[in-house]
């Protein structure tokens, strides 16, 4: 997103923990269910996305922020909650690079109420471990990947799918996030909507994901001592997904955002046998 979009999901990123929290701004008095906002606005992003008209109303930079509020009150009040139609108002007063931005913004909004959730409930990491492996599970499975993310495909049979597959063996926040994914919200691929989300839940709790690939799987302690070890080198809690790849040897190879320490046995043979073809 552009200066202008970013500047706008700031301030509905504002309304949005006002609302959650209940208090001084928040649309009604005492902690609202982050589950039900959640599904108002994932509510309000699928009605936009299939609204060019709609869209454009609500981004056009000629038209005043009030009318544009009031349009998004006449539209929603009595259909989602009132904080759900407050989070929308305050975004649709803003500037906006781009119309798709908005429906972005939402969907993004929508994903930290579930993550407001699952916190609440002591939830959020098994949401991040679920999330997790459960990406790398459609990922590994042919069948499975097919039928998760083929555009031709019955978004509503994708999402049930995806549902019964994890009913009952995930969070409920697991389950909400990976059916969105899966019925391509918003044209993205089922990998990448499930990173996105990722991404936004460790920002929510203000920590990092790293991706550690490992030969064998690591222990309570030695997970404790990596994750400490990361946080100590980039000043933050530090959330590990541990991948298992015996392909690799011996060692580990830690992914953080763009940053990779690879310490692999594979890596180390590699580069022995570079050096002595050189």
């Amino acid at each position: 997103m552009q200066g202008s979009s970013r500047a706008a999901v700031a301030r509905g990123q504002e309304v949005l923990d006002a609302v959650l929290s209940g208090g001084p701004g928040g649309a009604v008095a005492g902690r609202p269910d982050a589950a039900a906002l959640a599904e108002d606005l994932f509510g309000v992003e699928s009605a936009l996305g299939s609204s060019a008209a709609l869209r454009r109303a609500l981004t056009d930079p000629t038209r005043e922020a009030a009318a544009k509020a009031e349009l998004v009150s006449r539209l929603l009040t009595g259909k989602v909650s009132n904080g759900a139609v407050q989070v929308v108002r305050a975004l649709v007063e803003q500037r906006w690079s781009a119309e798709r931005d908005l429906v972005d913004a939402i969907e993004g909004l929508a994903v930290e109420a579930l993550a407001a959730g699952a916190e609440q409930a002591g939830r959020a990491d098994a949401v991040e471990d679920e999330l997790f492996r459960f990406e790398r599970l459609v990922a590994a499975n042919p069948p499975l990947r097919e039928a998760v993310t083929d555009r031709r495909a019955d978004p509503a049979a994708k999402r049930d799918l995806v549902t019964g597959l994890l009913a009952g063996k995930a969070s409920p926040e697991t389950v909400r996030l990976a059916a969105h994914a899966a019925t391509g919200a918003r044209g993205q691929r089922f990998d990448r909507a499930i990173e996105d989300y990722l991404k936004i839940i460790a920002r929510r709790r203000r920590q990092l994901s790293a991706t550690v690939t490992s030969a064998i799987d690591l222990d309570p302690s030695q997970r404790e001592r990596l994750a400490s070890a990361l946080g100590s080198i980039y000043g933050t809690t530090v959330h590990l997904n541990v991948v298992l790849d015996p392909q690799i040897l011996g060692g580990i190879r830690v992914q953080i955002g763009d940053e990779v320490v690879d310490g692999t046995v594979l890596r180390k043979l590699e580069g022995a046998r570079r050096l002595l073809g050189g």
